[in-house]
């Protein structure tokens, strides 16, 4: 008996902490998390850097902390016009999670058709079932964590926005793989880490928005790369790993990758519809996707603008998903950025096309 009453303790105790841990997003504790540019240590970090950078912000309104209104929905935007082997006419998105803050970034496919998200105020990364709308935390503590990458041979990264940040390594053993630049504090570089995209060597490409544009190694060597990238935002690699597409304002720009990670002969790929280019997806064709704000372009192998879905206000970001990985996903902001009447959202629209399934990012 008492062997029985151990044994269903244990099963009881299980489903509470499954039931505990999947939750809506209204479960969550919103977090207060800084990026590196608005914390208070930034000034004597900075000021120890040989040439300081530039002073970075993003958009804040005046009164930050009385801006607590919830802010007006998005306006709805109209259902899809067919891009031939892309989308059909008549697709709409739909809304899979939503909550308060700066917190979904980054997003990625992940297994049994989950997806993955830096949730950047709470500082943590997020596994959310998009048939449910219920989340878990994956990894907690991840320095205001910005996007996510998964490599060909599955290691995981993290952007690390805050103060002290890089790039985190989470799988398969957690570990900062970069943090330095010259030897110095990856805040000397300026701007904000925004994005990355894994290689099968170990390595990542980042977009520092303010910054440029920058290759870690294996060893954690970081290796700036491009001229006149001031404004890198969306980064991701082809299917071969020969070519980095990175957006950089109104276009995208592509790169030959050599062996060991350089980059060489950069270009311009293609100029966006409006506005300026932010996180992009390719898919199993090597069509290249990117959210420009309200909407995201899609461009042919060969940098050819083939259409554009229109997506709700505020769409920064975007990557297939699901378990046939026909499903395009966006990450949505809307209210005013770094106050109480911030939201987020991660919606979803199915496509004909097929993301690349090979790597998640």
């Amino acid at each position: 008996m008492k062997a029985t009453a151990t044994a269903v303790a244990v099963m009881l105790a299980c489903t509470a902490a499954t039931a505990n841990a999947q939750q809506p997003s209204s479960a969550f504790d919103r977090g207060h998390s800084f990026q590196s540019w608005q914390d208070p240590g930034l000034a004597a970090v900075v000021a120890k850097c040989k040439k300081p950078p530039q002073p970075f912000r993003i958009g804040i309104v005046a009164d930050a902390a009385a801006n607590t209104a919830p802010p007006p929905e998005p306006p709805a935007p109209p259902p899809s016009k067919a891009i031939a082997s892309v989308i059909a006419a008549g697709q709409t998105w739909k809304i899979v999670w939503s909550w308060e803050g700066n917190n979904a970034d980054g997003p990625i496919a992940d297994e049994n058709g989950t997806i993955l998200f830096a949730n950047n105020d709470a500082s943590n990364v997020m596994k959310l079932d998009p048939a449910t709308g219920l989340a878990t935390v994956a990894y907690d503590k991840v320095n205001t964590g910005g996007a996510v990458s998964r490599s060909k041979n599955g290691a995981l990264f993290v952007a690390s926005r805050g103060l002290h940040g890089g790039i985190m390594q989470l799988e398969p053993q957690r570990k900062i793989l970069a943090d330095t630049f010259n030897g110095e504090p990856i805040e000397c570089v300026g701007g904000v880490l925004n994005d990355i995209t894994a290689d099968s060597r170990g390595g990542v490409y980042a977009a520092i928005s303010g910054g440029g544009l920058f290759y870690a190694s294996p060893q954690g060597v970081l290796t700036q790369y491009g001229e006149g990238v001031t404004g890198p935002n969306g980064i991701i690699l082809s299917a071969d790993e020969k070519t980095l597409y990175v957006t950089n304002g109104p276009v995208m720009l592509a790169f030959d990758v050599q062996a060991d990670g350089s980059l060489k002969n950069q270009r311009e790929f293609g100029k966006f519809s409006r506005g300026g280019g932010d996180g992009s997806a390719i898919d199993s064709e090597g069509r290249v996707y990117a959210a420009i704000g309200g909407a995201v372009d899609v461009f042919s192998p060969r940098g050819e603008l083939l259409g554009t879905i229109e997506a709700p206000q505020g769409l920064h970001g975007v990557a297939f998903g699901g378990r046939d990985k026909k499903t395009l996903y966006g990450i949505v902001f809307y209210g005013g950025w770094g106050t109480p009447s911030a939201r987020n959202r991660v919606v979803a629209i199915p496509t004909i096309a097929q993301g690349y399934t090979g790597r998640a990012k």
